[in-house]
């Protein structure tokens, strides 16, 4: 199977080397800079407990555009702010038979790819990892409990194209999944990214630094409340497991967790807040979330100021 990820940041790297490592047919769609980079020095990955570095085969925008070519599978793990510059970027590599696989957070960027692509090219999809790029351009992955790609038909149909990418994907040392119901494990990971994003973006701190202090866990617990009720008034209650899981990591003492995008807050970078939050707000349908509102508003004054 002829793959193509969609750049090699955090996540999109270190699926992709994984796949390169395991000796899959991969290549990266990068910016020019990011190229060099990666030509120089190569695609490292860093795990707590190990690192590996991989030569990744590498294509440019303007290359794919000279002459198009149809890949089998797009995996696709960009920023849902650059979605519509990458969906320009990869559409030469749209064929007929092309699946689109799509790891973004939230739900929107669904509809964007089925207005291109059209409906049967593209899955649901869903990813669990923690992980960065260093100042160096290496990969970081911060915590090696999670590192799984999920992912399914939107209808719940389990069809041969599913099986042969579940394949693809297996013996590459991470968990591939094939979700019976993509769309549902898709909201209950928007259920926890919305809270920890509002939790650590609103207070500024870590999970674990947040509990230690005066009504930290209070407000910890009441942020999740409101991201399980949009949730639940959405048709996705969240699992009494799940539900167990979501209240330990989003309340564990001396927890370093934070969001991506609370760290992309502090670094002065682009963030989701419209992804991730104002999109979830949108569909609240009713349900008051003052906290989630008040990081939204919060983030989106950020933004308005790194614009300036």
């Amino acid at each position: 199977m002829k793959t193509l990820i969609i750049g090699a940041g955090a996540v999109g790297g270190y699926f992709g080397a994984r796949l390169t490592q395991a000796g899959r047919d991969v290549t990266f769609l990068v910016r020019p800079r990011r190229a060099e980079q990666l030509r120089r020095i190569g695609l490292h990955v860093s795990e707590p407990d190990t690192a590996f570095q991989v030569q990744p085969k590498l294509l440019l925008a303007s290359e794919l555009a000279a002459n198009p070519e149809p890949y089998d599978l797009i995996l696709l793990s960009t920023k849902a702010y650059s979605l519509a510059e990458a969906i320009n970027d990869f559409a030469p590599a749209v064929g007929s038979d092309t699946t689109i696989l799509p790891l973004l957070n939230g739900m929107s960027h669904l509809d964007a790819l089925i207005a291109r692509f059209g409906e049967n090219a593209v899955l649901g999809g869903s990813t669990r990892i923690t992980a960065d790029l260093d100042a160096d351009g290496r990969v970081i992955s911060l915590d090696k409990r999670l590192h799984d790609i999920h992912f399914g038909e939107r209808d719940k149909t389990i069809t041969p194209r599913a099986h042969a990418i579940l394949a693809e994907l297996s013996g590459a040392n991470f968990d591939a999944a094939l979700e019976p119901d993509i769309l549902a494990f898709m909201w209950h990971k928007w259920t926890l990214l919305s809270a920890v994003g509002a939790i650590t973006s609103l207070l500024r701190g870590s999970i674990g630094a947040i509990a230690a202090v005066p009504y930290g866990l209070e407000t910890e617990r009441a942020v999740l409340a409101e991201s399980v009720a949009i949730a639940e008034a959405n048709g996705y209650p969240i699992p009494a497991h799940f539900m167990a899981i979501l209240e330990e990591r989003l309340t564990e003492p001396g927890s370093e967790f934070t969001a991506s995008m609370y760290r992309d807050m502090i670094r002065g970078y682009p963030v989701e807040a419209d992804h991730v939050l104002g999109d979830l707000l949108k569909r609240a349908h009713g349900i008051p979330a003052p906290l989630l509102t008040a990081a939204y508003v919060q983030l989106c004054v950020y933004s308005n100021a790194r614009a300036k």
